[in-house]
């Protein structure tokens, strides 16, 4: 018996999310099934990180245990013509039989993209979330700073999760804002006040040991409000204090996040 890691990207537009449910298509549900027909054998992967329901990654991982003779560098390639074109394994190798993904220190970065024009794109729709309002990045910046460190981050969970203690690590939080090339926004004139103020995708790029349920959506959601004014910078001290999830924004879309990677120490 071998342990096999496979890390794996997907479009997650059309699944219910990564972890298996009834009556529904999941990640996790389609690896299963193309592991069973390249194995024969009944296969349940372990995954890192359970995405939620339009979620997308760059390199979720999992492993899973199997008796093949198949080398495990070759069965990315095979698993990838056995798999739907919106999921798809990156890389394929074997690890020692007890690493177990959940269990291992390690650092996760999400990102989460904004579309900051007078209309929106049909192109960008599906990775992104788009707002029309006048955004300050650079209230977002000064809002994100707090966040980062060891904090107790209830008033960013999700209602439903069940977790022994909300306290985690932020290691870092970036604003990042890209200009897009007249080709994707032709709405924008260059001559005007307002010129670079519309036509960016704004990106919030969180890396922390672990997260909560919903808890980058739920950063972005306020960042967003606070970069829009609907919210202060010192709200974000307020939420720190009392741990109230009535006190933080709204949870941002699934479209406009991805997992972006995760390293292993």
């Amino acid at each position: 018996m071998k342990r096999i890691l496979l890390r794996v990207a997907y479009d997650g537009t059309e699944y219910s999310g990564w972890q298996v449910q009834p009556n529904a298509v999941t990640i996790e549900g389609e690896l299963n099934k193309a592991l069973k027909d390249l194995l024969g054998e009944e296969i349940q992967v372990i995954g890192a990180s359970r995405t939620d329901a339009g979620v997308h990654s760059l390199g979720n991982v999992c492993v899973f245990d199997t008796q093949s003779p198949i080398p495990a560098e070759k069965m990315s390639y095979a698993l990838n013509t056995r798999l739907p074109e919106d999921i798809r394994v990156i890389e394929s190798k074997e690890v020692e039989v007890d690493f177990h993904p959940r269990h291992c220190d390690s650092v996760k970065t999400y990102e989460y993209r904004i579309w900051n024009d007078k209309f929106p794109s049909p192109t960008l729709r599906l990775y992104s979330h788009f707002s029309y309002r006048d955004i300050d990045a650079d209230k977002m910046r000064e809002a994100a700073a707090k966040l980062v460190g060891e904090h107790d981050f209830g008033a960013f969970c999700g209602a439903g999760s069940q977790v022994e203690t909300t306290v985690r690590t932020i290691y870092s939080i970036e604003i990042l804002e890209d200009r897009l090339e007249a080709a994707v926004s032709n709405q924008v004139d260059i001559t005007s006040d307002n010129a670079g103020k519309f036509g960016r995708m704004i990106r919030i790029r969180v890396t922390g040991s672990g997260f909560l349920y919903n808890m980058v959506r739920i950063i972005a959601g306020t960042l967003l409000d606070i970069g829009t004014g609907l919210m202060e910078v010192s709200d974000i001290d307020k939420c720190l204090e009392t741990c109230d999830r009535s006190d933080a924004g709204p949870t941002a879309p699934a479209c406009g996040l991805t997992m972006i990677g995760i390293q292993f120490k």
